[in-house]
């Protein structure tokens, strides 16, 4: 897996996204410190209130990136772009309105928004190599696990002797070495050329587009089973440990690990599993086994079975679940979608994942509040079930990397066409077969 770390300039953009990660944890800690601090016990509305104004961002602005991102020289935009986040960090501590705390997320939080999809559309250009690129997302879910499982220990380990604000300068700080890292390398300049079309016809091009390839529709029904998964424990688990198990925070830490460590075993299996089996199987076992996990632990909390070895062994499973359905995602993007193509379908995936989880987020909360957590685990079950069934339904079994579609109706610009001269005349050859156009007929 490791390997790919050779590659200097992929290096120094794992380096910069590990930084980047930890600066955010650190971040998460000190807005909820922060958020009791002005509205004491009504922090928890107000952190709802910021994560709900975090995925609007997400979803709204991304999108928005991606039809532009081909204006915009990579390294220079992605710089532009940490360092906003780290001028935002940086104000966080002197704010005194909750309304101050709500604008500056959304700030942030769009600056993330547009930083994280061209990030990540790069990463094929430094590694076209797919076995290459497939470590690369393995390396990439083991620093989301190393962040979710380190962040917290350090923070509390920084706030035994510093103020929670000062967390805020090392986020800050965090981004800028992230930025320092980005701008050390020189990236392959973006194969995107410019779209025709009006601001509506560039936002939604890459939804458009990603709409209407198979597999990647059966991508967007696995990351609802995901979603529904991941935002039971995110959203309950501190519930489960402290409420029903009657347990304490360090409990609570416990079982978060349980989860990330699950995922990042799964990280470091999934090399060497999708040289042998198909990114469909993978996903779609994945994804059975997510709404398997869930039913089991509806059936365990019904019954009053559940004891915390059995919540830490159900997370251990979920985290793994969690980890084989999402990490193959970016092989996906890349197989789906031309050079040009790629910085809009990696946003319309980042928007559109984040709209599955906006909704999965207050459900989880929600009917766990209102009804318990049997019925909670039922509930999201159910919908992760949902999901399983869709993706294997809209995934064809049959899924060839290039799906034959006609170009009759295509102007001679398009990007799919090639002019040659030929004698004085000029002769037009297709040249490029993918599956954004799987709506046309198989008669090229």
């Amino acid at each position: 897996m490791f390997s790919v770390l050779a590659n200097r300039t992929y290096r120094h953009l794992l380096f910069a996204q590990i930084i980047a990660l930890v600066g955010t944890g650190m971040a998460t800690v000190a807005l909820g410190l922060l958020a009791y601090d002005l509205a004491g016990g009504n922090a928890g509305s107000v952190l709802g209130t910021a994560l709900a104004i975090k995925m609007v961002a997400y979803i709204g602005i991304a999108p928005i990136v991606g039809a532009y991102a081909d204006r915009l020289p990579r390294r220079a935009f992605l710089v532009a772009m940490d360092m906003v986040r780290a001028g935002v960090a940086l104000t966080l501590p002197f704010v005194d309105q909750i309304w101050q705390v709500y604008a500056l997320i959304f700030l942030l939080q769009s600056a993330s928004a547009a930083f994280t999809p061209t990030f990540q559309a790069t990463i094929p250009d430094v590694l076209p190599d797919e076995a290459d690129y497939t470590r690369a997302l393995s390396l990439s879910r083991l620093a989301y696990d190393l962040e979710s499982l380190l962040s917290p220990i350090l923070a509390a380990a920084l706030l035994t002797v510093i103020s929670f604000h000062w967390l805020f300068a090392g986020t800050s700080a965090g981004f800028a070495i992230s930025a320092f890292f980005v701008l050390s390398v020189v990236l392959p300049t973006s194969p995107a050329k410019p779209q025709s079309g009006g601001i509506y016809a560039r936002t939604t091009r890459g939804i458009r587009a990603y709409l209407k390839t198979p597999r990647l529709k059966g991508l967007l029904a696995i990351t609802f089973a995901a979603a529904a998964a991941s935002s039971m424990v995110i959203v309950n688990t501190v519930v489960i440990v402290r409420e029903m198990l009657g347990l304490g925070q360090r409990e609570v830490a416990l079982t978060l690990a349980a989860y990330g460590g699950g995922s990042m075993l799964a990280a470091f299996a999934l090399p060497r599993l999708l040289d042998r089996m198909s990114d469909r199987k993978v996903m779609l076992f994945a994804a059975i086994l997510l709404s398997v996990g869930l039913g089991t632990m509806a059936a365990a909390f019904a019954s009053g079975f559940a004891i915390w070895s059995v919540v830490l062994a159900g997370w251990i499973v979920l985290g793994i679940a969690y980890s084989m359905s999402v990490t193959p995602s970016g092989r996906l993007l890349k197989r789906s979608a031309g050079e040009s193509d790629r910085p809009a379908i990696f946003a319309a995936q980042f928007a559109l994942s984040h709209a599955a989880w906006l909704l999965c987020y207050p459900l989880a909360g929600q009917i766990g509040a209102q009804f318990g957590q049997a019925t909670a685990f039922a509930i999201l079950a159910a919908v992760s079930a949902l999901g399983t069934a869709a993706a294997i339904l809209l995934w064809p079994r049959s899924d060839p990397e290039t799906v034959a579609h006609d170009h009759a109706d295509l102007p001679p610009d398009h990007p799919h066409i090639r002019q040659e001269h030929q004698g004085g005349q000029t002769a037009a050859h297709v040249f490029v077969i993918d599956d954004l156009h799987p709506q046309w007929p198989r008669n090229a």
